[in-house]
């Protein structure tokens, strides 16, 4: 190792010696150099060099060819402010791109399968040294023969460095037949043909042979438009003059010579996006990438053409979410904002997606589309005035005629079978928002006792809304209380109590004052929490009804309530932390007790829980004796094995 080391580094004292003479390092700097690479150097000879190893080399090496090349330039201003010559290229101009490829080589042949490694080769080529281009492009297209992006990068060195359109056309050929599934590689081949024939047309024009390009240009278009409209104002001056017959037969040839290249262009795309889609006829993608080119060019037939290519797409993705949503966005003239219905054009395009969709429907009948369908107009209507009670629309009179319609899709929907959980909440949330509200309880209802007998969301909305009505109408008789109790009680056999937080806080309050039916709501809560069991983090439903008799009737009652808990067989240990905070709390002589049986208790079950150690541990400290904290120290110590994790040291 040390002799190969040693041999590559004797290479260097020709280049170093050239440095030096030059003035362009201190003979320390070199010593310098020279440390660093033998550094790098003994990094490579290691049996498995890692890649990083070479990467740092080169960035090293890099950084020391552009200090080289600035101090260079010091140096010949220098000279040139004296009058002498400037600097001629030696030796060491050329040494430090030579070691870097080098090293890349070396780099790039055990680390074969890094494309990005050989990337940043081909762009250190690029940039600074051509020549060994080919060749590297030769090697990387070997090895990586099924990467699309090796073909394209290749392709355009020929075209747009080399000049080489042949040349090009070949390479991007003989990639399609090694990756045919490529979307990248057909449309950058479509690109550089296209752009190749551009290239022979923009010819022409430079040598006044024809006029235009193939590039579509709208300003040009509006331009044309206005002038031949306003035809009168561009007369010649020369009109009577006999030399315009020549100059009308010149401007016809001009006119065919450009048809002759627009229908090639044509001939081209249609040939390629054929061969595309053969290919690759299952990619949406795609045809969006060739109907976005067709629509930037001015190609013969091009209107057929995108005909054409919405006509495929309508054939091939009509089951295709994507393909309707793609469509309707399609109808928009900025898709990053909703449509301003106050305005004809506004409504115009709000319409134009509404048939895309009504289309859609026709097509799919599915929940995803009516879910697509529904969200664009509900975006339409709160965008230009959220729907009030009664019927009111605040923004635009039109806000109130796509509410009816949207009423009218969801019935559709009902009707078609289409409405999923979460549409069937939108409907009942419609009729509730519209000020509706017996409507929206009577369809809740409807779904709850129908096919969405099962379902945790429309059952929650149905409880949450029914208890909302009833606490802003004031309505808190018997009749309604009973109602919506047997309400809960279906609820809870169907709903786990971890997914309705919302509803037992909110039943809680509603029947705060009906010592009747609050017993019976604790005796629900029972058998709720023995069937699903307690929360161990997040929502604990056993210790927010400790907290709210707590709150409500004291402490006495909280504790008389969670007694009745902890025979659970697993309340959560939420529960127990909320318990053992009341009870530091409260001022009572008999809370630490208390307190103590409710560690107890919950250590039964959650012996390895770190923290309920540390609490248990940290309150002997403060409120209890030595000899219990001592107790609760070796307990942990014996159960964990390690004490370290008690934040307090043992009391002496």
């Amino acid at each position: 190792m040390a002799d190969v080391v040693q041999e590559r580094l004797e290479r260097m004292v020709p280049e170093l010696d050239d440095l030096e003479k030059r003035g362009l390092f201190s003979r320390q700097e070199m010593a310098e150099i020279v440390k660093k690479r033998r550094q790098f150097e003994y990094r490579l000879q290691r049996p498995s060099p890692l890649k990083q190893d070479f990467v740092d080399y080169i960035d090293y090496e890099k950084h020391l060819d552009r200090l080289r090349i600035l101090r260079k330039k010091s140096v010949s201003r220098d000279l040139k402010a004296k009058g002498n010559k400037k600097l001629k290229k030696s030796l060491s101009d050329y040494a430090g791109v030579r070691r870097i490829l080098e090293i890349y080589r070396i780099a790039t042949s055990r680390f074969k399968g890094d494309l990005e490694l050989w990337f940043q080769y081909l762009e250190f080529c690029k940039e600074r040294s051509s020549g060994r281009m080919n060749k590297v492009l030769a090697q990387v297209m070997r090895f990586h023969p099924k990467v699309p992006a090796v073909w394209i990068y290749s392709a355009a060195w020929e075209f747009d460095h080399n000049l080489n359109a042949r040349a090009a056309h070949v390479i991007m050929q003989t990639g399609l037949r090694s990756c045919k599934t490529s979307e990248d590689l057909w449309v950058e081949f479509l690109r550089m043909e296209l752009t190749y024939l551009n290239k022979l047309k923009t010819r022409k024009v430079i040598l006044g042979e024809v006029d235009g390009t193939l590039i579509r240009k709208d300003e040009d278009a509006k331009e044309n438009q206005w002038q031949e409209e306003n035809k009168d104002l561009f007369m010649s001056l020369e009109e009577k003059k006999g030399g315009d017959d020549n100059f009308d037969v010149q401007k016809e040839d001009s006119c065919k010579k450009l048809d002759v290249f627009r229908e090639q262009g044509f001939k081209l795309f249609e040939k390629i996006y054929e061969a595309a889609i053969d290919a690759i006829p299952s990619s949406f993608s795609l045809r969006k990438r060739f109907l976005e080119i067709v629509e930037a060019t001015e190609l013969a037939h091009s209107e057929e053409m995108r005909a054409e290519i919405l006509a495929h797409m309508k054939r091939d993705f009509s089951e295709d979410f994507e393909y309707w949503n793609w469509l309707a966005q399609n109808k928009l003239k900025d898709p990053q904002s909703i449509p301003d219905i106050s305005s004809e054009s506004g409504r115009s395009q709000v319409d134009e997606i509404i048939k895309v969709y009504e289309e859609a429907i026709q097509f799919m009948p599915s929940a995803g589309m009516f879910n697509m369908y529904i969200k664009f107009l509900t975006n339409v209507i709160n965008a230009n005035g959220e729907i009030r009670n009664s019927g009111d629309y605040s923004a635009s009179k039109h806000a109130g005629d796509y509410v009816s319609h949207l009423m009218r899709v969801f019935g559709k929907a009902d009707v078609m079978g289409c409405l999923d959980e979460e549409l069937a909440s939108q409907y009942v949330m419609l009729y509730k928002n519209m000020g509706n509200i017996d409507e929206a309880m009577k369809l809740a209802e409807t779904f709850c006792e129908g096919r969405y007998s099962d379902s945790r969301q429309v059952w929650v909305l149905r409880v949450t809304e029914q208890m909302k009505h009833t606490a802003e109408a004031g309505n808190s008789n018997k009749a309604h209380l009973s109602s919506i109790f047997d309400l809960l009680k279906r609820m809870v056999k169907k709903v786990d109590v971890s997914d309705v937080e919302g509803v037992w806080i909110m039943a809680l309050e509603l029947f705060a004052n009906e010592k009747k039916y609050f017993a019976k709501l604790l005796d629900l809560a029972l058998f709720s929490l023995a069937k699903d069991g307690g929360q161990d983090d997040g929502f604990s439903l056993s210790a927010a009804i400790v907290n709210f008799i707590w709150l409500h009737n004291g402490i006495q009652q909280a504790r008389d309530f969670y007694k009745r808990l902890v025979t659970l067989p697993r309340p959560g240990l939420g529960m127990y932390k909320r318990c053992i905070e009341l009870e530091i709390s409260s001022s009572d002589k008999a809370s630490l007790a208390h307190a103590r049986k409710l560690f107890e208790s919950a250590l039964a079950t959650y012996s390895e829980d770190i923290s309920l150690w540390q609490d248990y541990y940290s309150i002997e400290i403060k409120m209890g004796t030595s000899e219990t904290a001592a107790a609760v120290y070796w307990r942990a110590k014996k159960t964990l094995g390690d004490a370290s994790v008690l934040s307090d040291p043992l009391p002496q």
